[in-house]
C-alpha cells in the first residue's frame, strides 16, 4: 500500500536534515512507484538510493524519467489519461531541482493512492 505523505513535510525535512530526509523520501518514492506501476521485480529504494551516490547522482537523472514513465503506465492502468511527466522530471533533476521532483512525484503518488474518488486535475 502506498503511504500519502504531506509534501511540505518532507520538503522541509529535507532541508532540515541536511538532505539525509531527502534520501530516505527518494526510497520511498522508488518502493511507492514499483507499488503502483505494479513492478515488483525493479529496482528496490534502497539500491536507488546507493547508485545515485555512487554515480555522483548521475544514476537519479534515469530514475527521474523511469519513474515519470512508471507513474504513466500506472495511471492508464486506473483508466486515467497519461501526463508524460518523465520529461519533466528528468529536466527539473538536471537542474538541481531533484527535490522539486520528488514533490511532483509524490503528489502524483498521493492522486493515485487517493483511489477513483479523487479528482485527478481534471477541470469542469
Amino acid at each position: 500500500m502506498v503511504q500519502n505523505r504531506n509534501i511540505a513535510v518532507c520538503i522541509i525535512l529535507s532541508i532540515v536534515t541536511c538532505g539525509l530526509y531527502g534520501l530516505y523520501w527518494l526510497a520511498c518514492l522508488a518502493n511507492d512507484v514499483n507499488t503502483v506501476s505494479g513492478r515488483q521485480g525493479d529496482l528496490s529504494g534502497g539500491m536507488v538510493v546507493l547508485l545515485a551516490i555512487v554515480t555522483c547522482n548521475i544514476f537519479n537523472l534515469y530514475w527521474a524519467y523511469t519513474a515519470g514513465e512508471k507513474i504513466d503506465a500506472a495511471r492508464q492502468s486506473r483508466g486515467l489519461p497519461p501526463q508524460n511527466n518523465g520529461l519533466i522530471y528528468l529536466l527539473l533533476s538536471l537542474f538541481g531541482l531533484s527535490v522539486v521532483a520528488w514533490a511532483l512525484l509524490q503528489n502524483e503518488l498521493n492522486q493515485i493512492s487517493a483511489g477513483p474518488t479523487q479528482n485527478y486535475g481534471s477541470s469542469f
